[in-house]
């Protein structure tokens, strides 16, 4: 199977690793990550992912996502095993608009319906105009945190 992710290291970058080695400096998965890289390497001896697994007793998938670490991420994420951390989603609803889905759950429900449901508020907010569009699972977040 042909590799997607080549690794080619820089010289200086192979010294780091090789140091690295020298004086096991580091958490032990960090040793191992430097050892795949190494042989990994496209201008070093270039192994496959399936002996570099069977050397170091990992899956063939562990190298190939730190090989893909280090062409996407960089050197020291592939060291690191660090992972871009995603950012934390927006807030669907503002303060404003969960004080009227609030009053509106407070209130009485339409005719023809005994109590609340969480779609039903979800229609009723869309119809409404409070929001665009949301979700009983949104509103469920926001009834739960202000009771």
């Amino acid at each position: 199977m042909e590799k997607k992710y080549i690794v080619r290291l820089t010289d200086e970058e192979r010294e780091t690793l090789r140091g690295m080695l020298k004086k096991l400096t580091g958490s032990s998965q960090h040793v191992r990550r430097a050892h795949m890289l190494l042989k990994a390497d496209a201008n070093g001896p270039n192994w496959t992912d399936k002996k570099i697994a069977d050397a170091f007793s990992c899956r063939t998938q562990t190298v190939e996502n730190v090989r893909q670490r280090l062409v996407t991420g960089g050197f020291e994420s592939a060291l690191h095993g660090e992972k871009p951390q995603t950012p934390p989603r927006q807030k669907r609803l503002d303060g404003e608009q969960a004080a009227q889905v609030i009053a509106l759950r407070l209130g009485k429900p339409p005719k023809g319906v005994a109590n609340w449901s969480l779609r039903l508020v979800a229609e009723q907010v869309v119809e409404l105009a409070i929001v665009d569009a949301v979700s009983h699972e949104t509103l469920r977040k926001t009834l739960k945190k202000m009771a």
